[in-house]
């Protein structure tokens, strides 16, 4: 054999060799008694969505065995029957061992050989207690629906509480407190990314996933939500903020001053209008009560605008094209402002809602306050 042969006979060698290698896998294995002829499946519980790897169709005895690709990082998966499931978690090659028994295995297994997988269990246990604490309370007919919230609030509080203190801060950086955190009640999440307590929960499992796995989808996803917790926490202090401002406010200077454009672009402010009694009306001309309403403004500014009388009225439609359309043929103020925030300062909370100012320039009354609109108008003009 020449030598350009013997090279490319060792180059092809070792090619075979290294397509031959295996990658690293881990192992599940274990049985499912009282599931004879049953389809088990095992899933990779992937952040798109639940992907199949495997499956077995069992015999008597219900024995089972998966050996599948291991993660390159920590990772949830599940066996399942239909609706009965069974998550654990793997970190690289372990082998981890199953015993449960069907019809009820979600409630009915063991664990070996995972420290995650059997932190898994008992949250999984104890997610399910819960839920049938919840369900308890919902048909208690000697509680009242308040009652009923306020217990349930507590039995959530209590939970999340327990779950924080003796799984999640115990290694934030494990699949389990993963796991944790993304647990469920009713279809909605216990930890809730815009409550200030549990957006500290997302940022510590965040923090520990960043240092271990930061290339990994988990971590950038937790990554993500915490931020996003962050931010809205800091929005929504940001905005109770504003509204006790507001409040002050209009308790200390009788009015809060608005400066917006009509269909010209021309800005109309409140206190212009000093000296005349004005109707302030949060209106969205999009929603059905609206042809209605501005009917009943159209006889009120008929009847008392030469006494006096102004409406300064704020359109908040998404659409700026069709409002200018619905405002083109009103006679009073007709200001845009889409984002809502004039609403905010004024703490709008539904519409249409509106207010009445005096002739000095101050707010006199909200919607709420009034039993009489009109009268309170002939009042005001006097």
């Amino acid at each position: 054999m020449t030598m350009n042969r013997f090279i490319i006979f060792v180059l092809a060698v070792l090619t075979l060799a290294g397509c031959s290698e295996k990658k690293p896998t881990f192992t599940v294995e274990g049985s499912v008694e009282g599931a004879k002829d049953k389809t088990l499946c095992l899933f990779n519980n992937a952040l798109g969505g639940a992907v199949l790897i495997d499956s077995v169709r069992l015999d008597e005895d219900g024995t089972f065995r998966f050996e599948a690709e291991a993660p390159q990082t920590p990772d949830l998966y599940c066996l399942n029957i239909g609706n009965q499931i069974i998550y654990f978690g793997i970190d690289s090659t372990e082998t981890v061992t199953i015993r449960a028994h069907y019809p009820n295995m979600a409630q009915r297994y063991e664990v070996e050989g995972s420290e995650n997988s059997e932190k898994i269990r008992q949250l999984a246990l104890k997610q399910q207690a819960l839920q049938q604490q919840a369900i308890a309370l919902e048909r208690n007919l000697d509680l009242s629906s308040s009652q009923i919230a306020d217990s349930l609030q507590r039995l959530v509080d209590n939970y999340k509480r327990e779950v924080t203190l003796d799984y999640i801060f115990q290694a934030p950086g494990s699949i389990y407190a993963y796991y944790a955190l993304f647990q469920t009640l009713g279809g909605y999440n216990l930890f809730d990314r815009q409550d200030p307590k549990d957006v500290r929960v997302f940022a510590a499992v965040a923090t520990s996933w960043d240092t271990y796995y930061p290339e990994s989808d988990r971590a950038k996803h937790l990554h993500n939500t915490a931020i996003k917790g962050m931010k809205d926490q800091r929005q929504a202090a940001a905005l109770e903020m504003r509204v006790a401002e507001t409040a002050q406010k209009i308790v200390t200077s009788g009015l809060l001053e608005l400066e917006l454009p009509d269909v010209t672009g021309r800005i109309h402010t409140l206190t212009e209008l000093t000296g005349k009694v004005v109707l302030l009306d949060f209106h969205v001309f999009g929603m059905k009560e609206s042809a209605a309403r501005i009917l009943s403004l159209r006889e009120l500014y008929n009847k008392y605008h030469a006494q006096g009388l102004e409406i300064y009225q704020v359109g908040m439609d998404d659409n700026e094209h069709f409002w200018k359309q619905q405002t083109d043929a009103l006679p009073w103020i007709c200001v845009y402002d889409p984002s809502g925030q004039s609403a905010v300062r004024y703490n709008v909370q539904s519409l249409p809602e509106f207010f009445l100012i005096d002739r000095s320039n101050a707010l006199y009354k909200r919607s709420s306050q009034m039993d009489d609109v009109e009268a309170e108008i002939r009042n005001l003009l006097k």
